[in-house]
């Protein structure tokens, strides 16, 4: 009762501001804004006005030093160790670049270019259940949270054939579940990241559209695998790059269309990530949409000895854990 009274008072509040000191980006027109009319973010007192507002309009949110220096050497520990085969969590996916991926190279740290899925992975999987981290994400899925997609970047120096660049695109395109304004990614850079060695770039506000047709760009020296690109948008569009340092860490929409450039430097970029979600969240049928082609190779991919009758929405049940609060109907 008291909660819904201060919640009610929030939203007076708010429909009171109306002065151009509060906005806290050029990009948001105070003309057109109405703060009570919030789409993609939650009544709480984490997020300030002007973050609820810079995410309302641009569909991400930076938050300066969010994760320990201490918790990232302990990912960047268990991410060594998972390289050297010291231990093999069930589930987990091993990627190469394309460029060294028919390559007679023993497992390392410079031949691993991402991990996926780890969720079985106790000391990697602690990423989604940082206090700090759930604190930011209820903002946008609300209390009862799903950690949906986990990951381990490990971008590599580019050999001169740009394939570690990433196309741009929105990642609603891998998820058959909805709706998507109740799910957000955590993305952490573990050191310091730039366009130099491959930051992530975006395109503010494109949160706001559709989901477009995604596939393999048309690269001359190949792409890596899932790595669809969106096929028509304009190349116009104002870009922002990302440059971030170790610790933080970026929150943004899946329909945001993001991507990031080639590697230029001789050293690895490394970011973790997960895409959480709304417990209450529902699975969709891909099968006629522009997902279906996402939904057989993922399926490939993740090797079953059995894929009849097998869907997208049976292999997102095996990733998905519960991190905080109820499993609804997910």
């Amino acid at each position: 009762m008291e909660r819904g009274r201060a919640a009610h008072r929030l939203r007076v509040v708010l429909g009171h501001l109306d002065h151009p000191d509060i906005i806290g980006h050029p990009t948001i027109s105070p003309a057109t804004f109405h703060p009570k009319q919030f789409q993609y973010t939650r009544d709480n007192n984490v997020l300030s006005l002007e973050q609820r507002k810079f995410y309302e309009e641009n569909g991400f949110l930076i938050i300066k030093n969010l994760v320990s220096d201490a918790d990232i050497a302990r990912f960047r520990n268990e991410f060594e160790r998972i390289c050297r085969n010291e231990v093999k969590p069930t589930g987990l996916k091993i990627m190469r670049d394309v460029a060294i991926a028919k390559s007679e190279y023993t497992l390392n740290e410079k031949v691993v270019t991402k991990i996926q899925d780890f969720q079985e992975d106790e000391e990697l999987f602690r990423y989604c259940t940082l206090p700090e981290i759930l604190k930011y994400v209820e903002c946008f899925t609300g209390p009862n949270i799903m950690a949906m997609h986990t990951m381990l970047i490990n971008k590599p120096p580019d050999t001169g054939e740009k394939t570690s660049r990433h196309p741009l695109h929105q990642d609603l395109h891998y998820f058959p579940f909805r709706p998507s304004n109740d799910i957000v990614c955590a993305w952490t850079a573990m050191e310091h990241v730039d366009r130099n060695n491959g930051c992530l770039v975006v395109l503010p506000g494109t949160h706001k559209g559709t989901l477009k047709l995604h596939d393999y760009p048309q690269w001359e020296k190949g792409v890596n695998i899932l790595y669809h690109g969106i096929q028509d948008y304009d190349k116009n569009s104002e870009r922002i790059y990302l440059v971030m340092e170790k610790g933080d860490t970026v929150f943004f929409h899946p329909l945001l269309i993001h991507g990031s450039g080639r590697n230029r430097t001789q050293g690895f970029r490394k970011a973790i990530s997960c895409h959480f979600a709304d417990a209450n969240c529902h699975y969709i049928d891909v099968k006629g949409t522009s997902q279906e082609k996402v939904e057989k190779e993922v399926i490939t991919m993740m090797k079953f000895q059995e894929t009849k009758g097998l869907t997208m929405k049976d292999v997102w049940r095996i990733r998905t854990r519960l991190v905080k609060g109820e499993r609804i109907n997910l």
